[in-house]
């Protein structure tokens, strides 16, 4: 049989995984955060035909003849590079612009000190509860005031002075004037209509949410109360993140451990190693149509060319065939 047929259904298989992965691209063109990957080849082992030989005496060296069995897939790659920011002017949508990602947990709520525990810059989660990942900052309010994302998972992040107690009511943090973020556990965030100051209820006016991620409510008197900081991780490789769906990522053996950012007013500030969030705005997909609709082209042809090769093998082995009449 001819070696080339087998070559051309390598082929054929290559551009048909290349043409899915360009068709997941393209239909995610307007998901928010998306990060579009991309297909790579590699040439499969190659028979020997003659062996190198190196120069002798009356003759020089000859390379050595091979002939190549196919190609094969070496990888799908996430390219991680910065969507464009997309201004939505909405109150709880929020762009990370540069590096990290937003903490999410599936699980119990965590208003207590036992879910979620820091040390030196890394957290530990206890047994009932999934930590994820995302750059989709499209957050929603339940009929509790929890922070959470558009498909209910809980936006973790620090409390502000001890401003969320063991029961999850809020407490007014600012009263000495200075802000520090309690980075002992990670805690999910909640917006509240009302914060406790002694034993007087305060209304909650509106809020913001600063670069760092603070967020601050504006009480009915006037006074700005934090209500918490949102956490952010970097990893050592983020294109190692597996993809979990829902615009979530999830930690893989080669993404690295997460690194928390650390909150504000800690001694032990790495803060500039990561992104500014910035409110009323999120983070477009990093498609590019017009090289996705030339890699769709190529592929094709790609395709078509190694179909071309099965059916002109096809017509060598019919006119061998054909020798004896």
């Amino acid at each position: 049989m001819l070696r080339s047929l087998y070559s051309g259904i390598t082929g054929m298989r290559v551009n048909q995984t290349k043409m899915d992965v360009i068709g997941n691209n393209i239909s995610n063109v307007g998901t928010t955060a998306f990060k579009v990957s991309r297909a790579r080849f590699q040439d499969m082992i190659s028979q020997q035909v003659t062996a190198a030989t190196g120069p002798m005496a009356n003759q020089g060296g000859i390379n050595p003849s091979q002939v190549g069995l196919g190609v094969q897939l070496a990888g799908i790659d996430t390219v991680v590079k910065q969507g464009m920011m997309i201004p939505t002017s909405r109150n709880l949508d929020v762009a990370v612009d540069g590096e990290g990602y937003i903490m999410v947990a599936k699980g119990p709520k965590s208003f207590d000190d036992t879910k979620f525990a820091v040390t030196d810059h890394a957290v530990t989660a206890s047994t009932d509860t999934e930590l994820l990942y995302t750059r989709d900052g499209s957050f929603t309010l339940d009929s509790e005031g929890n922070l959470l994302t558009s498909d209910g998972y809980r936006v973790m992040g620090y409390s502000i002075n001890g401003s969320i107690d063991a029961d999850g009511n809020l407490v007014f943090a600012d009263a000495s004037g200075v802000i520090t973020a309690d980075e002992g556990n990670l805690k999910t965030l909640r917006i509240p209509d009302v914060v406790v100051d002694g034993n007087v209820e305060l209304r909650v006016r509106s809020f913001s949410i600063s670069k760092e991620g603070v967020i601050s409510a504006v009480l009915e008197d006037g006074r700005v109360s934090a209500l918490g900081q949102i956490a952010m991780v970097a990893f050592k490789n983020p294109a190692g993140l597996s993809k979990m769906g829902k615009n979530l990522f999830q930690q893989s053996v080669n993404s690295g451990d997460p690194v928390l950012r650390s909150g504000v007013g800690s001694p032990d500030d790495n803060s500039k190693g990561y992104g500014d969030m910035l409110q009323g705005m999120l983070e477009g997909s990093n498609v590019d149509l017009a090289e996705q609709f030339t890699d769709m082209i190529v592929t094709s042809r790609s395709f078509q060319a190694a179909g071309k090769m099965i059916t002109t093998g096809d017509e060598i082995l019919q006119d061998i065939i054909n020798l004896k009449r």
